[in-house]
């Protein structure tokens, strides 16, 4: 199968769908249910920080559903047609695991920052992909 063919092959209602799982994932994740108290700990965030960050919040969610397209685009082209919900799940799984897992891994490594966080951002990553892996993967 050529570049044409798993370009044309890629459901992008299913993408779209995707790259928003992101954003359901992530507010349940980084909510003061799950991890977002610890998450704002380990990174010397207040509320009021949050607020007078360096982006506003429209350029924040906007480049991050950017990004999150991209990345279920290129997750829907990788599955190519033959994709299923368990191809798709797996392919997330690994994806999130051994490629983004291991970049973070660096970064946090690299800029000295703690474990916990890693394992807060390894999670989503996990979660995420997975997520959107099963959307492009079933959704055919």
């Amino acid at each position: 199968m050529n570049l044409v063919e798993v370009v044309t092959h890629v459901n992008y209602w299913a993408v779209i769908v995707a790259a928003l799982s992101t954003f359901v994932v992530g507010s349940l994740w980084y909510s003061s249910l799950l991890f977002g108290k610890k998450w704002m700990i380990l990174n010397d965030f207040t509320e009021d920080s949050l607020k007078e960050g360096v982006y506003p919040m429209p350029v924040i969610f906007g480049s991050s559903f950017i990004a999150s397209l991209f990345a279920a685009f290129s997750l829907a082209m990788f599955l190519g047609s033959t994709g299923n919900f368990g191809i798709g799940v797996f392919s997330g799984f690994m994806i999130a695991l051994f490629w983004i897992s291991t970049a973070r891994l660096n970064t946090i490594l690299f800029e000295q920052q703690k474990f916990s966080l890693f394992l807060i951002h390894a999670g989503y990553d996990l979660v995420s992909y997975m997520v959107m892996g099963a959307i492009v993967g079933a959704w055919r």
